[in-house]
């Protein structure tokens, strides 16, 4: 069946810290990248091979860093790329890395990729998120999984994941035991934010899923659960109960924005009933083939 597609229309937007640009601004983000990292200037020195005086140069001004020194600095940092770009800009080198879609002609190999994993994860719903958590793709086992608990068709898209399960009128009537699960989910926002970095696009949903999900979701996540790689999802209608966890895969050495950037997320059963009423429900019927997606 042929894998669901939302399009982009352009290349995707440059960072908000964009308008940060000015004399000297490089040696500023990357002074505010080590101090989010926790480094001193001799322990970014160290690791990227190059002069604590020299960093100290750079981060006040007063010495303008090669397009090299910024990758390298940024590369000791673990910087997104989105951000390198900006902070290439400001030391006024060109940008070094493609921020080029996912379904651009040069990414081709990775979005035939996700599409033959979406595809081996059928029957239980896979979807490819931005860094936002707004669907790009998804299987045809996502939209007929959450078509049981709602009408797809009357929510708004592009559909961000996150929303939907937050939704009083999407899933959140049908999630158990919502006030750990919405703690378990804000918490999993804020520990993957794309290099630890909370953008305007990453404040923005966290103040609209905080808002929605209420004041026990700004409660503290057990230690044993916020170091879970698994997120539990457990759903019930009907007296029925569907038990699920999430596995989410991130490219390994991007070298594109678009690459790093998004998440493949999968649902599987969490137990052997849930898998049973599944399968038997949301599968894929024999006369369903020819349906359009």
């Amino acid at each position: 069946m042929p894998v669901q597609v939302r399009r982009k229309d352009g290349p995707i937007m440059p960072s908000s810290t964009m308008g940060a640009l000015g004399p000297g601004s490089a040696g500023i983000l990357l002074r505010q990248w080590r101090d989010l990292r926790g480094l001193s200037q001799l322990d970014l020195a160290l690791e990227a091979g190059v002069s604590q005086k020299h960093v100290s140069f750079v981060e006040r001004g007063r010495s303008r860093p090669s397009s090299q020194m910024v990758i390298d600095l940024a590369e000791a940092l673990d910087v997104p790329l989105r951000e390198r770009n900006t902070i290439l800009l400001a030391a006024g080198h060109a940008p070094r890395y493609s921020v080029a879609a996912l379904d651009t002609p040069s990414l081709a190999r990775i979005d035939v990729a996700l599409r033959r994993m979406l595809r081996q994860n059928e029957p239980y719903p896979a979807v490819v998120m931005d860094r936002h958590w707004n669907v790009m793709m998804a299987n045809d086992a996502a939209p007929r999984f959450f078509g049981r608990f709602v009408d797809l068709a009357a929510l708004p898209t592009p559909r961000n994941l996150l929303r939907l399960i937050f939704d009083p009128d999407g899933l959140r009537p049908f999630v158990v035991d919502w006030p750990r699960t919405s703690r378990m989910l804000l918490t999993r926002v804020r520990r993957e934010a794309l290099g630890g970095l909370i953008d305007a696009g990453t404040r923005e949903l966290l103040d609209d899923l905080e808002r929605r999900a209420g004041p026990d979701s700004r409660r503290t996540v057990p230690d044993h659960e916020h170091a879970s790689p698994l997120i539990p999802l457990t759903f019930s209608k009907n007296d029925e109960t569907w038990s699920y966890f999430s596995l989410v895969t991130t490219v390994g050495t991007p070298q594109t924005v678009a690459a790093q950037e998004f998440r493949l997320e999968c649902m599987m059963p969490a137990d052997e009933e849930t898998e049973r009423r599944h399968v038997a429900s949301v599968s894929l019927r024999p006369d369903d083939e020819a349906a359009p997606p």
